[in-house]
């Protein structure tokens, strides 16, 4: 027989227990924030259970081959998906932060079948007209946040690689945007290009934007 002593203990351990009502998911992140140039690009998927993929985790933590390869099954396999960005003009006007916030917002909007709950990678939530979670590390740790994760990240990879055949000079390729050395020595001897993210430091020591 289960003494009195142990039930309030019993009780607290249950309480922490939240449910969820029955409905969608929604797994949302983004790419781009931390770069110097391009949109910053957000992506909300909603993964059906019947159709599994093998394989998702933190895009970061894959290979280039990997990624693209899962990107093509999650565009394939998920209930629906969403992707969106907010322009550099976006990034420049209102900040990263908000300029993340919108992308996610509209990464959400745009899914064709309503969520009943989102799952944002991270510890803050965009602007919702459904109920949200910020998981902080939860594109290693939740599926659909990790296939957003992957939708968001090749696609700001292929724009950089687009970018790059239009400014070669800058190696947009390589770094993705980063600060690197790389990038930070292309930007002092070119000046920056009109992608580039005016509001971030580097890019406004550079001078003269390249044309």
């Amino acid at each position: 027989m289960r003494s009195k002593k142990s039930l309030p203990n019993l009780l607290a351990e249950q309480s922490t227990f939240d449910w969820h009502p029955p409905g969608l998911v929604a797994g949302v992140d983004e790419a781009g924030r931390g770069p110097l140039a391009g949109p910053v690009v957000a992506a909300a998927v909603i993964l059906d259970d019947q159709n599994p993929i093998a394989g998702l985790a933190d895009s970061k933590v894959l290979t280039a081959a990997k990624r693209e390869k899962l990107y093509d099954e999650i565009r394939a396999k998920a209930l629906c998906f969403c992707i969106a960005e907010a322009s550099v003009e976006e990034i420049d006007t209102v900040n990263i932060l908000q300029a993340t916030m919108l992308a996610m917002s509209r990464a959400v909007t745009g899914l064709r079948l309503k969520p009943v709950r989102v799952l944002v990678d991270g510890n803050r939530l965009p602007p919702l007209d459904v109920p949200g979670e910020a998981i902080v590390k939860g594109d290693a740790l939740v599926q659909s946040i990790s296939a957003a994760s992957i939708l968001a990240k090749v696609t700001r990879d292929r724009w950089c690689q687009q970018l790059h055949e239009q400014y070669p000079q800058y190696g947009f390729d390589a770094h993705k945007g980063y600060g690197t050395a790389v990038h930070l020595a292309a930007l002092r001897e070119h000046g920056a290009c009109p992608e580039h993210r005016r509001s971030f430091a580097p890019v406004a020591q550079a001078g003269l934007l390249v044309r």
